[in-house]
């Protein structure tokens, strides 16, 4: 009998951001249906969440716990560096255990926010690479990826890229950020993003409050080139979702605010405090699937997070997008609501009004494209864990090649 294989999940999993946690969600999914007799576990930011919540046996990613915590101190410094040695041999030694291992979604190849070097890039770069060391293989399933111009990173990420033996992106321009990197991306695939595979909340959950409202909103301070102007960014981002907030209430309509990771709580609580109405409410998530029961019970959604938009757009509900990145607008376009972005470095509140109206005023067409296009993207979604099945768990007493990256 053929022994069962071993695959490790990897990833900021369990870390408090509901998107990530999604994308592994969805990939659990697909290995309890279609490779039941798998063994599971998982190298990742938060492994207690990952195993209270999945059920998975987990590792903390990190040697070092105060990884992603500023340095000051000689003591810290040091401990950082060593950690960066320590990690070393911890991947490889977690790496060689498995058959596979799969980065699920993510945005594991771009810069779109802050981030250093020797953070994720290099915890990536030491498990893609253990991977081609050991011949265990490495999968990039579905992930978003952009240009980076800081040296360092890209190339870390593109080697990243390079020694995975499978890749997929959540959307062309992802492909096309890798190939300008210098990846041979002839025989990468473009596929939706992994939450489209999670189930949805039956259409017409009733609300609680008819006109209801869904504003998404994020600590949002730039990306990786906005530093010196992160805290300008953020107060203009603030007043103007603020000021957006406030006329929807003075308008009678109910508003609720949506987050996707625990960072975002103080940017919830300032615009309690700033709009003081009852009708303005906190959503408590705890998952996409939280998110999707809230915004399958608002007749519009004005979100900036990815996955709030995904959430939205999954359970066809007319979306407003609030974009700091070209994946948004990728995904907007992507599924027929390319005229609703609006740039969340400049938010202008009576423009956003303006283009919300217009929203509302196509409702129905919309939500007709919506169901289109979320049937489009579940059976792309299908091709893609066929493929994956093909790539990493070839048949028993069948040879299969994976493609050698470049």
């Amino acid at each position: 009998m053929r022994a069962a294989a071993r695959v490790g999940v990897f990833g900021l999993l369990g870390s408090g951001n509901l998107g990530n946690d999604g994308s592994l969600e969805a990939v659990l999914g697909y290995l309890r249906a279609e490779h039941p007799e798998a063994v599971v576990d998982a190298l990742c930011g938060g492994p207690e969440a990952v195993t209270a919540r999945f059920g998975i046996p987990a590792t903390r990613l990190h040697w070092n716990r105060a990884e992603y915590r500023t340095a000051s101190r000689a003591g810290a410094i040091a401990a950082k560096g060593l950690g960066k040695l320590v990690d070393a041999f911890r991947t490889a030694a977690w790496v060689r255990r498995h058959d596979v291992v799969i980065v699920p979604g993510m945005g594991v190849l771009e810069a779109t926010l802050p981030l250093r070097p020797w953070g994720f890039p290099y915890a990536l770069f030491l498990l893609c690479a253990s991977g081609r060391l050991f011949g265990t293989r490495v999968a990039l399933v579905s992930v978003g990826a952009a240009e980076i111009g800081n040296r360092p990173t890209r190339a870390l990420v593109r080697w990243s890229a390079r020694l995975a033996a499978y890749r997929s992106y959540r959307d062309a321009q992802s492909r096309d950020a890798m190939r300008a990197m210098g990846v041979d991306t002839r025989r990468d695939e473009v596929y939706p993003d992994l939450a489209f595979s999670l189930p949805t909340p039956p259409a017409g959950v009733p609300s609680d409050a008819p006109g209801r409202v869904c504003v998404g909103v994020m600590d949002f301070r730039g990306g990786n080139d906005d530093r010196a102007r992160a805290e300008e960014i953020h107060r203009r981002y603030l007043d103007g979702t603020m000021r957006f907030v406030r006329a929807l209430v003075e308008e009678g309509r109910p508003v609720r605010l949506l987050t996707g990771d625990r960072c975002d709580a103080p940017v919830v609580a300032a615009i309690l405090d700033a709009v003081g109405s009852p009708l303005v409410t906190a959503a408590g998530t705890a998952s996409l699937t939280d998110l999707m029961h809230e915004t399958a019970a608002a007749d519009t959604v004005v979100a900036i997070r990815y996955h709030n938009l995904i959430c939205a757009l999954k359970t066809g509900t007319p979306t407003l997008a609030v974009t700091y990145a070209a994946k948004s607008d990728a995904l907007m376009a992507g599924m027929g609501l390319a005229a609703y972005c609006h740039p969340a470095r400049e938010v202008d509140a009576d423009r956003l009004l303006e283009q919300f109206r217009a929203l509302e005023k196509q409702s129905a067409e919309l939500r007709q494209t919506l169901a289109e296009r979320n049937r489009a993207a579940a059976r792309r979604l299908d091709h893609q864990f066929t493929a994956l099945t093909t790539a990493l768990f070839p048949a028993a007493g069948h040879a299969h090649t994976l493609r050698e990256a470049p």
